[in-house]
């Protein structure tokens, strides 16, 4: 279990680089160490529902969108679901599309008492490209880690 513990202190010291409120951040390869590593870790794809059925989704991730579609406005319910899907003292991993929902989502979560919050860098598409394109440049998807079509 060492492994483990390397990874959540490399989390822990990338947080406190870059300044985090929440416990750290991991690349994909290392979120997926970790969730399949920790016990009870929890994977909370915030990305929205179109996304999930038309860019791919990962599997037993538990999905809560941070964002309603189609609208975009912010899903006020967010907190309840997760609340009642995810337990406080879960290691939680957040993930988005390229970092940023799951970023504020990670924010949310600690400042509600959940005590292990871990943003995955880069997110499912990763960053565009030079074409402007996602899915090439980092991200889930592009690290080989589990995804399915929507």
């Amino acid at each position: 279990m060492g492994h483990l513990s390397d990874l959540l202190g490399l989390a822990r010291d990338r947080g406190e680089k870059l300044g985090l409120s929440y416990s750290g951040a991991l690349t994909p390869a290392e979120a997926f160490t970790v969730w399949q590593n920790a016990p009870g870790a929890v994977l909370v794809d915030v990305r929205t529902r179109a996304e999930w059925e038309w860019v791919g989704r990962v599997p037993n991730a538990v999905e809560i969108e941070w964002n309603s579609w189609p609208g975009g406005e912010r899903n006020p319910h967010f907190l309840a679901q997760l609340m009642h899907q995810v337990d406080r003292e879960a290691l939680v991993l957040f993930l988005c599309r390229s970092g940023a929902r799951s970023h504020n989502a990670a924010i949310l979560a600690q400042q509600q008492g959940y005590t292990a919050c871990y943003n995955i860098l880069e997110g499912f598409e990763g960053d565009r490209d030079a074409n402007g394109q996602r899915g090439h440049i980092g991200g889930w998807r592009h690290a080989g880690l589990p995804w399915i079509q929507g």
